[in-house]
């Protein structure tokens, strides 16, 4: 049976932040920009008390907090700590997979220094991390990816949670859907609606059951729901997308006020792919209105789109297909559909909305 740890930064960006100034620690502070269309990269547990999450925009969690402390991002800071830390997984596995910046799974099953435990493992790890960069790590230890994830967040912050293989099933008949990975606001109201509220109620259902309702991800729910994931570990993940997108500071609604705007997340994506050599057919272009509705349009090509004049009129032949008859917020083009041949395996890349303009 595998032995599989996640370990999880507590509040990463903001604890950096309160790390590294003395002013801010015990405060609650955000990581993000307080403008209209700003938003929460990450939030301080002393801003949580008050509901500010990640994610949030960014006057919203003003409202909710009004003496909050906005920091701008210091990604330079945040990558090199990351650095270091997966320097201390590799300490005990080569089978690390990185999630984002702050979080990965590790199997530990055979390990560099052959420690039979995985919970000690995830001691080690944890008091490692606060030593080499003075920052708290939550952590999960279970059998599979799916039960790991959920016990790191079980304890949070700075804690430790093991689900072993006999308590597995009754374990996640006490989770509530939403605890789920994977199941987001909209599908946990979809499941509300079904009468699913907790891992019991979606034990029940069977698999066509719930493949006619959620579609593929169905499978995923009815396996999970049985303590089931047979995931392994990707050491080597390779990149299926690159995007970039944008929010104005004032919704647009033309299509030759557009063009610009399309034009400069064109030319991110294509220095990025330039950079990484990434290689894809697939031209994806996502339309946000003031409503916050999303829409997306996409074209596949014979051959991959490697320079920016064939983005960008892609991108611009998509955005004659959308409705500009309600006011636009956010403009997005990305590439997709990696090339089997590419054999290009990179970093994980932390897709976050400040502005809504960084690459990911």
């Amino acid at each position: 049976m595998r032995k599989i740890i996640h370990i999880d930064m507590d509040a990463f960006f903001a604890s950096i932040e309160q790390r590294d100034h003395a002013d801010y620690r015990g405060k609650p502070l955000a990581v993000g920009y307080p403008g209209a269309r700003g938003v929460v990269a990450a939030a301080s547990y002393e801003a949580r008390v008050y509901g500010v999450r990640s994610a949030m925009a960014s006057k919203i969690a003003l409202r909710k907090c009004p003496h909050l402390i906005f920091v701008q991002p210091r990604f330079d800071v945040y990558k090199s700590v990351s650095r270091q830390i997966m320097e201390i997984f590799h300490e005990y596995t080569d089978l690390v997979e990185p999630l984002s910046l702050d979080e990965a799974f590790l199997d530990v099953t055979e390990n560099h220094k052959q420690i039979a435990s995985a919970t000690q493992i995830a001691r080690e790890i944890k008091q490692k991390i606060l030593d080499t960069v003075g920052l708290t790590a939550s952590a999960g230890v279970s059998f599979n990816k799916f039960l790991a994830k959920i016990a790191s967040d079980y304890k949070k912050p700075n804690g430790l949670f093991v689900v072993k293989p006999e308590d597995a099933e009754r374990f996640v008949e006490t989770l509530v859907v939403e605890q789920f990975y994977g199941v987001g606001k909209v599908t946990a109201e979809r499941m509300h609606r079904l009468g699913i509220k907790t891992g019991a109620d979606l034990k029940q259902w069977s698999e066509q059951g719930l493949v006619s309702n959620f579609g593929k991800a169905g499978h995923i729910y009815y396996q999970n729901a049985r303590a089931i994931d047979d995931r392994p570990v990707e050491w080597r993940r390779i990149r299926k997308s690159v995007s970039s997108e944008t929010t104005f500071e004032s919704d647009i609604d033309t299509y030759d006020d557009l063009l610009p705007e399309l034009g400069k997340v064109s030319r991110e994506v294509i220095e990025y792919i330039h950079k990484k050599n990434f290689k894809g057919r697939t031209v994806n272009l996502k339309i946000k209105y003031a409503d916050f509705k999303v829409i997306s349009r996409s074209k596949t090509f014979p051959a991959p789109v490697t320079d920016y004049e064939a983005l960008y009129k892609a991108g611009s032949e998509l955005l004659k297909q959308v409705d500009l008859s309600h006011k636009v917020r956010l403009i997005g083009v990305g590439i997709k559909n990696i090339e089997e041949d590419a054999g290009w395996t990179g970093d994980t890349q932390l897709r976050i909305e400040f502005k809504e303009d960084e690459i990911s």
